[in-house]
């Protein structure tokens, strides 16, 4: 019998180390893409960019020059995470990693609040607390849910929230000696779990270092 030819790769572009293009770099967003082609066992060829010295060829396909950009369709140029994840998940339907609508949105803060309490300068402007909220949601949503949002199996919001986490724990303990808090257990098991994964380890920046230099300039702005 003749064997099924797998599909031709996908063509993700994603964020390289500013000055070295053959390096990966630090985008939680390009590496939230490549987990779910990983996950879902997607052949797909990578074009790294690096975002200060954006090429001509990588403006003609994102004009706004940004990244993740994938193609899925012949000169069809896909950007937006949130977009292409949801393109993915519909075209390769199998196996499927989409969050049921009431979980989707667990953790979808944290982000955003460790970028502000990153960037913080006072001590008492209640960020410090806020993040902390968040974390301390994610851990009684794990508590009853876990391991992941969505239960025993992984899901498409593991995916966008752990490149999140990864980097809030490396800038947080570079930039201000921070670390989750020990009693949120839930948490703690959370990021090991995704942390160890074969897609995560393999999709990941090459190097802490290269998150904390991209996160340098916004910290001391």
């Amino acid at each position: 019998m003749a064997s099924t030819p797998l599909p031709e790769p996908v063509q993700v572009c994603v964020k390289a180390v500013a000055g070295s293009p053959d390096i990966i770099g630090d985008c939680p967003f390009s590496q939230r893409v490549l987990l779910t082609l990983e996950e879902k066992g997607i052949p797909y060829e990578t074009k790294l960019v690096d975002l200060s010295n954006k090429p001509d060829w990588f403006l003609k396909i994102s004009p706004e020059g940004k990244v993740p950009v994938l193609k899925i369709e012949e000169d069809q140029w896909i950007p937006d995470s949130d977009v292409i994840t949801q393109i993915i998940e519909e075209k390769y339907p199998s196996p499927s990693f989409a969050t049921p609508p009431e979980k989707a949105s667990v953790g979808s803060k944290i982000f955003s609040s460790f970028v502000t309490f990153l960037k913080s300068k006072d001590p008492n402007d209640g960020s410090e607390q806020a993040l902390l909220n968040e974390l301390q949601a994610l851990d009684e949503h794990l508590k009853t849910n876990g391991p992941y949002i969505n239960g025993e199996n992984i899901s498409a919001a593991d995916f966008s929230l752990a490149p999140k986490l990864f980097h809030l724990v490396v800038a947080l303990d570079h930039f201000k000696g921070w670390s989750i808090p020990e009693n949120l257990t839930y948490v703690h098991a959370y990021t090991k779990l995704l942390f160890n994964r074969d897609s995560f380890v393999k999709t990941k920046p090459a190097a802490n270092d290269y998150v904390i230099a991209g996160w340098a300039p916004k910290v001391n702005s």
